[in-house]
């Protein structure tokens, strides 16, 4: 039995994947197993998984395309790990990953149950992101390098709290069965959910280290965005109610983002009805919005 099984969901990413399995496979903590789960992929992502001779490699095919939540269920069925991490096919590791999560791990007492990592963008999205990343404006998360257990929610929920888990989080395989995996009802907003979830079993941990790299590969519509926020929201109501009681503009953060979205989409009379209800950005999320403006913007010009 391995100490890490490895789940990797894919589709359609046959010039892209090799850059994930490589990142795997070149681990310091060689006691893994790769399992890469095809969602009904019609390129030639098989051949290039199967392409590489390594014993720890498993490839496992859907017949038709499910999401990319079932594919990791399928992967976590297959796991036989103590640990299971997760990796998006379009996203990488760097080589010590593996080896200094499963150490903080079996640091920490039983209670601490998963581990994130530091994270830095692998291409750049335009000008404005390019200066907020230069003056130290934007980060993937206002709270990076926060630890603890359910006291999180709130910041995973406010969006302050981004830990990227499909590609850094490392969980006990005890607490990923205890939670029973991904809710395949969401296209988006899958990580945040699994992650409140686990975050309810027991403690996150943090690796104070850069050792994922993450690549933007593109996003659903604004608006397939939307119908999975809504029910994100939804489905920690409670929760939601309990933080805008205690003052805490949850729905307004969400209506910004959502704004963002569809600014980036070109839809402006969405983005402004959202723009309308959303809270008042911060100076880290200016840039990030007047970029959106400017690539909604774009298709018009052409």
């Amino acid at each position: 039995m391995p100490t890490v099984s490895v789940v990797v969901p894919t589709y359609n990413r046959a010039g892209r994947i090799h850059r994930s399995i490589e990142s795997v496979l070149a681990q310091t903590h060689e006691d893994l197993e790769l399992i890469v789960v095809d969602d009904g992929s019609t390129d030639y992502t098989e051949e290039v998984v199967r392409s590489y001779d390594d014993d720890r490699l498993t490839y496992v095919a859907h017949e038709d395309n499910r999401g990319a939540s079932a594919a990791r269920n399928t992967g976590i069925e297959r796991a036989s790990g103590e640990y299971v991490a997760f990796l998006d096919s379009d996203d990488a590791w760097l080589p010590r990953k593996l080896e200094r999560q499963v150490a903080v791990l079996e640091s920490r007492p039983p209670e601490w149950v998963a581990v994130y990592c530091g994270v830095e963008i692998g291409d750049d999205a335009g000008p404005l992101r390019r200066f907020a990343r230069w003056a130290g404006l934007t980060r993937l998360s206002q709270t990076e390098g926060a630890e603890g257990g359910v006291e999180l929610v709130k910041d995973v929920l406010m969006d302050r709290l981004h830990t990227s888990a499909g590609s850094t989080l490392l969980v006990s395989a005890d607490v990923v069965d205890a939670v029973d995996g991904f809710d395949e009802s969401f296209e988006r907003f899958q990580d945040p959910e699994f992650l409140i979830r686990v975050l309810r079993q027991g403690k996150l941990a943090y690796v104070d280290e850069t050792l994922v790299r993450r690549y933007d590969t593109g996003r659903p519509p604004a608006s397939v965005v939307e119908q999975s926020d809504r029910r994100y929201l939804a489905k920690f109501a409670d929760t939601v109610e309990r933080l805008e009681r205690e003052g805490y503009d949850v729905r307004g953060i969400h209506h910004r983002f959502l704004a963002k979205f569809y600014f980036q989409d070109g839809e402006f009379r969405a983005a402004l009805r959202h723009a309308r209800r959303a809270s008042v950005p911060g100076p880290r999320q200016y840039p990030g919005l007047i970029q959106a403006v400017l690539d909604g913007v774009k298709p018009s010009r052409s």
